[in-house]
């Protein structure tokens, strides 16, 4: 069993992406792993100001809604984020949470990669929606991902589903015309 933090950079309760979460968290817990959601529309998470007050092991000077958040990265095996495609990469509401996590890496004086940090060892997945559906419309975030995620933080990429072409006025979102939701759901029941 996996504790999973769900981890969505929408704005849009209920739009493409949240569906797109809440399918795979439906599959996650009927496979009997623990999840928690936070929705980061109604959260406040600055940007990180890179100014190494946090350096080691020290609280982030920030103190706005990433404080909450930080326990629950803190307990969790499992980073699931989910974020819809703004100007051909993730949502800067996902990218502030990803730059807070420097305030949690510790030293260490043989890091990987020329690194100066080591981040906690987690799992991760990619959750995506866009109204487009090119062959590249996913290739900067997914570069992003990789890099940042995978290759800096050291994550252990579990996989991702893209859903091209799901429409994006609020009259046209239309996830749930299209096999991503299940193809989500299923996808968290192959976890391990």
């Amino acid at each position: 069993m996996k504790k999973i933090l769900v981890i969505v950079g929408s704005g849009l309760k209920n739009g493409n992406t949240d569906k797109l979460a809440n399918a795979f968290i439906k599959g996650a817990i009927e496979s009997r792993h623990e999840v928690t959601k936070v929705f980061l529309g109604n959260k406040m998470i600055n940007g990180c100001n890179g100014c190494n007050a946090c350096r080691w092991n020290k609280p982030c000077v920030q103190k706005d809604d990433m404080q909450e958040i930080y326990e629950l990265y803190e307990q969790c095996d499992m980073v699931v984020l989910a974020s819809p495609l703004y100007f051909w990469t993730i949502s800067s509401r996902l990218k502030a949470f990803l730059e807070r996590l420097y305030a949690v890496a510790c030293k260490d004086d043989h890091p990987p990669k020329g690194r100066y940090e080591r981040h906690a060892n987690k799992d991760c997945a990619l959750l995506m929606t866009a109204a487009d559906d090119f062959f590249w419309t996913f290739e900067h975030a997914v570069s992003y991902y990789r890099f940042n995620c995978i290759n800096y933080l050291g994550w252990n990429d579990k996989g991702m589903v893209l859903a091209g072409g799901c429409g994006g006025s609020p009259t046209k979102r239309h996830i749930d015309d299209t096999p991503y939701l299940k193809e989500a759901y299923t996808f968290s029941k192959t976890l391990e």
